[in-house]
């Protein structure tokens, strides 16, 4: 029998979020996902459907319309711009380019589940550094343990799944005291939906430090995550290493067109925005009235931290009808979706079981 090589047995399977509840024959709101509620703008859809014509044919690699428009947004040059299938796998051609056997990747945890996946996948080591008591990166700590073998170091800004953004100034601070060698990835899958001013500016920060890269997706606040539609803004020699590890054709014709439409109707998708953040807002009021230890949240999507009940409050959601992400003794990360979905999250939770004292 052919075995997985070490590096590969040790990986933990990603585990996609649910769509069905056994047992429920009411409607089901899958919040497991952090997918955003409201369907594709229709001249989004228009712009795809035009670009299904030529799906025949190779989409174009360099993406020159898309890249562009980027370009131009950010005010970066066009080669400082790389693509992928969604900003996860943009990160891990960084990991892959800038990582190998025996060199160490860091991150905060719990941060996204795919971090150690990709990490392992690539034969480096993960180095895991905890959140701080109030779920927030601790920066000195990741200071602390940057060794010899460092060689990428991940900040993701908001936390996923904990919900709070790195503050711009104690972020400019740490990259001020990392080694130049050291590549640091800020993972902004969602900052579109932050509203603190104090919150870190990735693009600000790539400007500053040579070793800095910043990862955008469309998956989110667009709303194109079945697309797989990522990109990562880094300098000329960063771009060169996820170049030469990048699958080809990776970024199909359609995610294109649907990215370039996006980025034209950036004052509807805003709204639309817009509404989730205030509904972020409210839930997370009603819950902290209902006395649920709730984290203040920037991204779309809020986090109870529940320790031992976490898998008898992820059952009872379940039997209303509600998928959200557990994570056994720890808590649970609530997708915010439409109105409905919502109300129906803040209803269930209303006569939960409750967390040990």
């Amino acid at each position: 029998m052919i075995e997985q090589p070490r590096h590969i047995k040790s990986i933990p399977a990603y585990k996609p979020g649910k769509s069905s509840v056994d047992g429920w024959d009411g409607p089901v709101h899958k919040l497991s996902s952090n997918e955003n509620p409201y369907s594709p703008l229709p001249s989004v859809i228009e712009a795809m459907s035009h670009a299904v014509a030529t799906m025949h044919r190779y989409p174009n690699m360099a993406a020159p319309e898309l890249t562009s428009l980027l370009a131009q947004r950010y005010a970066v040059d066009e080669h400082e711009i790389a693509f992928g299938g969604g900003s996860v796998e943009v990160a891990a051609q960084l990991i892959r380019a800038f990582a190998g056997a025996g060199d160490e990747v860091m991150y905060a945890w719990r941060s996204f589940e795919a971090y150690p996946i990709l990490v392992r996948g690539a034969g480096a080591e993960p180095v895991q550094v905890p959140l701080t008591p109030k779920l927030r990166h601790d920066l000195p700590a990741m200071l602390a343990a940057i060794t010899p073998r460092t060689r990428v170091i991940f900040i993701c800004t908001p936390n996923n799944p904990t919900g709070p953004a790195v503050g711009h100034d104690e972020l400019r601070d740490f990259l001020t005291n990392v080694p130049e060698r050291i590549l640091v990835v800020i993972d902004e899958a969602y900052g579109h939906f932050q509203t603190d001013p104090s919150a870190a500016r990735g693009i600000d920060l790539f400007r500053e430090f040579v070793n800095v890269a910043v990862l955008h997706t469309f998956s989110k606040a667009y709303g194109l995550a079945g697309l797989r539609l990522g990109y990562a803004i880094a300098r000329e020699h960063i771009q060169e290493g996820l170049r030469k590890v990048a699958m080809p054709f990776a970024v199909t014709d359609i995610a294109q067109a649907a990215g370039v439409a996006s980025l034209a109707a950036e004052d509807e998708l805003m709204e639309r925005i817009n509404v989730l953040v205030a509904e972020r807002s409210r839930v997370e009021i009603d819950l902290a009235i209902q006395g649920w230890n709730v984290t203040p949240s920037q991204a779309n999507f809020t986090w109870l931290e529940l320790g031992d009940a976490t898998d008898a409050v992820s059952a009872h959601l379940n039997s209303r009808g509600i998928i959200a992400r557990p994570f056994s003794g720890e808590g649970i990360r609530v997708t915010i979706g439409d109105a409905a979905a919502n109300d129906a999250v803040i209803a269930a939770l209303a006569d939960a079981p409750r967390p040990s004292a």
